[in-house]
């Protein structure tokens, strides 16, 4: 069984290595302002944080993540450009799968540099590549940015991209949405009702938080949905042949090029994952060999907006990530009051690599 002494030891002996790569020593709080959780992702974020109070400070959570800590710390007093690291526990909820870890050590390298993100993006890939190559993991990539772009580029409203946006990282949600929005979905007899003026209750107490301008507000958008004309077919068809993209680098690359013919929203996210294989073909990744999903990453990294990688041990199919990591630039805008820069890291679990290690 792997101790806290053995992976507070390997966590200190990675962190030892960012350092020498470049990157300063930092600590994040343990408790975090809840507010900018919230902010970032929804209420939903209760059910997978803990949730405490203060009565000076107001509502707190146990650190979920280092990610937000280190961008808020970044965007308020960070040098430009600048290389992190830093170690500690992350707490999660588990509500449905008692086996997974509610409490775990991350260790992190996360780079924040404008000169060349493709570069930025290969050397933390990299980087991790080196750690962990003694344990014959298997890497997954893939680029949220292409998607989202080919989102952005559909013919229709701002509040239906908005929506599918919004749960790009809820896949069921999306493919939910993209039915109803293409007309493949009736819509329910509870919604007909509505739209025909028939669920009002005149004098009716309100219960909950919403006004009543909140609700006919509500109301509004749903009859101008309901007005708008459905997806074409083949911008759908066209978004399926995308999320679908499972290859190696190089044909990925050519189908994803293929695409954008019919889809020039995604050209330049294209080009940007170009430019990221030609930056880690030349620190010596195999990049013919590298697997890439377009779909990579929609159910687990709700802040990246572009790159995103992970690592997996090929046969324990068991557990989860040892490493993931990706770009994060639409993060720093949103935490950075007005400015912004492009960033890029990943997290380890030097408890992970211990079991491993030890072939258990």
């Amino acid at each position: 069984m792997t101790t806290r002494a053995a992976t507070l030891a390997r966590a200190a002996d990675l962190c030892a290595s960012f350092e020498a790569a470049g990157a300063q020593r930092i600590e994040a709080p343990i408790l975090q302002p809840a507010d900018a959780l919230l902010d970032l992702y929804g209420e939903e974020i209760r059910a997978r944080a803990y949730v405490t109070s203060d009565a000076l400070r107001g509502e707190q959570m146990l650190r979920p993540d280092f990610t937000v800590p280190v961008v808020q710390m970044h965007m308020a007093h960070g040098a430009e450009p600048a290389r992190y690291t830093y170690a500690g526990e992350v707490f999660r909820r588990q509500e449905h799968d008692p086996s997974r870890a509610n409490e775990y050590f991350q260790v992190g390298y996360e780079v924040f540099d404008r000169e060349n993100p493709a570069a930025a993006d290969a050397e933390v890939f990299c980087l991790f590549e080196t750690v962990l190559s003694p344990l014959g993991l298997r890497a997954a990539t893939g680029d949220i940015g292409i998607l989202t772009a080919a989102v952005r580029g559909l013919r229709t409203t701002d509040a239906r991209k908005s929506a599918l946006l919004r749960h790009i990282w809820r896949p069921r949600r999306f493919r939910s949405l993209l039915d109803r929005y293409a007309g493949r979905i009736k819509p329910s007899k509870q919604r007909l009702e509505l739209l025909a003026g028939h669920t009002a209750v005149p004098d009716a107490p309100l219960i909950g938080k919403r006004s009543q301008s909140e609700i006919d507000a509500r109301i509004a958008l749903l009859h101008a949905d309901a007005a708008t004309a459905p997806l074409s077919e083949t911008e759908v068809d066209l978004l399926d042949a995308l999320v679908n993209v499972r290859e190696t680098m190089p044909f990925a690359l050519q189908q994803l090029r293929d695409l954008a013919v019919d889809m020039p929203s995604i050209e330049q996210a294209v080009a940007r994952l170009s430019d990221r294989a030609e930056a880690l073909a030349k620190r010596g990744v195999d990049v013919d060999a590298l697997p890439f999903e377009a779909s990579y990453g929609r159910t687990s990294m709700e802040y990246y907006d572009g790159f995103v990688f992970g690592y997996y041990h090929p046969k324990r199919h068991d557990l989860p990530a040892v490493a993931t990591g990706g770009r994060y630039d639409a993060l720093t805008r949103r935490l950075g009051g007005g400015a912004e820069i492009p960033a890029v890291g990943g997290v380890i679990r030097p408890d992970l690599m211990l079991m491993l290690e030890g072939g258990t």
